[in-house]
């Protein structure tokens, strides 16, 4: 059971509500979040939402045990926009958040993190711990990685995202961390998502290539239950029977999640296809489906990727990317703040591996 307060809620009204629904058997607990002040009955309770929308205070009751309410479309008056780093995710320019699969050794993610950055990208990504389907690819170099990865993103003034798969990694992360990650296998490990909504920084979550998108809003509930309202959507292809491409794209969930629900939604057009070529077709069409950003993996050389080459763009690609998302976006009244510089100059793959450099040069 969620009980809005009203704005003018009076300390005998909220005691008047905790111990309404403490009667009918709900634990309750207090959320303070920037579109509302709750009281949250958790548990099986026999709650009756009429007669607690008339006490005094009440804006509404709604039941939760089915559905998203705190992330629902009615719970704020307005779209959340999540802060990250010089710009915010859900406002009238796109974010496009953009990285290697994997940190591999310090000249390939500063490599990237310094195109990316030159070439319009508003956030860095980059994997430090890498959950792979077989448990003999490559798992990343866990606190080393986040070391080079936070050193890249304070060199480029891009902020941090990056995936957390533990409870207990959220609180040592965090220093380094400017958006955790919540990967689409992570997506119902509910106490990782409850220690990620305590930490209060934004969160990433990216939708189970198996979910629908009910389960999808329910999980985002968990995050915003533990008074975190920072939390972006993450569409990035779901299962279906077609193995032509990696995942099915499901463009369908952008519209239909900004019809549901008032915060940010982006798009991960490298997952969701899985292929390289489909990348920046999938990326403009994302952004004309209403998209508030997009996600993308870049390299330096895609071929020697330790991780996820074959959907990796190249630096030259991202960089046509944001060329051909920018009048995309401007025709669905968005804007591409970022604006190329046209001398930074093409980094040199060498096709050396990790501690030998990747004789980028500029």
């Amino acid at each position: 059971m969620i009980v809005k307060l009203n704005d003018h809620a009076s300390p005998a009204a909220k005691s008047a509500i905790l111990e309404t629904l403490a009667r009918q058997d709900y634990s309750t607990r207090r959320v303070s979040l920037p579109f509302g002040d709750f009281i949250v009955g958790l548990g099986d309770g026999a709650g009756d939402t009429t007669a607690l929308a008339a006490l005094e205070g009440v804006a509404w009751a709604r039941r939760g045990a089915e559905r998203a309410v705190l992330a629902g479309i009615d719970a704020s008056t307005s779209r959340t926009e999540v802060p990250l780093g010089r710009t915010s995710i859900g406002g009238a320019a796109l974010a496009v958040i953009a990285g290697p699969c994997s940190v591999e050794d310090r000249d390939q993610i500063s490599t990237c993190a310094r195109f990316v950055a030159a070439y319009g990208a508003t956030a860095l990504r980059g994997g430090a711990f890498k959950p792979r389907s077989s448990p003999y690819a490559f798992q990343g170099l866990g606190h080393e990685a986040l070391e080079m990865l936070a050193e890249a993103g304070k060199n480029t003034g891009l902020p941090v995202v990056t995936e957390v798969m533990e409870p207990g990694e959220v609180e040592p992360m965090a220093p380094l961390v400017d958006c955790f990650q919540i990967g689409a296998r992570s997506m119902q490990n509910f106490p990782l998502l409850r220690e990620v909504g305590r930490a209060g920084k934004p969160v990433l979550l990216k939708r189970g290539p198996s979910s629908t998108m009910k389960e999808f809003l329910l999980s985002a509930e968990y995050v915003l239950l533990e008074g975190n309202p920072h939390v972006i959507l993450c569409e990035r292809g779901i299962k279906t029977f077609e193995t032509a491409t990696r995942n099915t794209l499901d463009l369908n969930a952008v519209p239909v999640l900004k019809a549901q629900t008032h915060l940010p939604v982006v798009v991960d057009p490298s997952h969701g296809t899985g292929r390289r070529d489909a990348v920046i077709p999938m990326a403009r069409a994302a952004v004309a489906a209403g998209a508030d950003g997009l996600i993308v993996e870049v390299h330096p050389d895609p071929a020697r990727a330790l991780s996820d080459g074959d959907q990796s763009l190249t630096l030259a690609q991202f960089r046509t990317l944001v060329e051909e998302i920018r009048p995309v976006a401007e025709a669905v009244g968005r804007r591409v703040e970022a604006t190329p510089v046209p001398n930074f100059g093409e980094p040199r793959s060498s096709g050396r591996r990790r501690g030998t450099g990747w004789g980028a040069g500029d």
